[in-house]
């Protein structure tokens, strides 16, 4: 993708936060999106695998804390269990463990931050 089209340059952010790949229209397969823009097809959207995007999910939170999320102190690990929890991340397969493997905590600690918030 050149990425120098207006509506490609428009929807690149958005694909990108979700951790979706841009290509090429002709080249998309049954489970991608096509984008048509003025009635033409301009650019598909291969979105990742939900384990794939719990990933880039807490690469970004990572990345926005300015430092790994294994540091951070209880109470913004609980406030990371939260959004996680809001965005769907404890649907996903294996989630629970996911998550404590980047938070430094075990599983245990992650099912007690969400019963904390439930019980709340």
């Amino acid at each position: 993708m050149t990425g120098d089209e207006p509506f490609i340059t428009a929807v690149k952010p958005l694909v990108d936060a979700m951790g979706g790949e841009l290509i090429p229209p002709d080249e998309a397969g049954p489970e991608d999106v096509v984008l048509a823009w003025e009635g033409v097809d301009a650019v598909a959207v291969r979105l990742p695998q939900l384990a794939d995007s719990l990933d880039h999910i807490l690469a970004a939170m990572e990345r926005r804390q300015g430092r790994p999320l294994a540091d951070l102190d209880r109470k913004a690990k609980q406030g990371i269990v939260r959004t996680l929890e809001a965005r769907g991340a404890f649907a996903v397969r294996h989630g629970v463990e996911t998550v404590a493997g980047a938070l430094g905590v075990s599983r245990f600690t992650v099912y007690n931050y969400l019963n904390r918030e439930k019980g709340a």
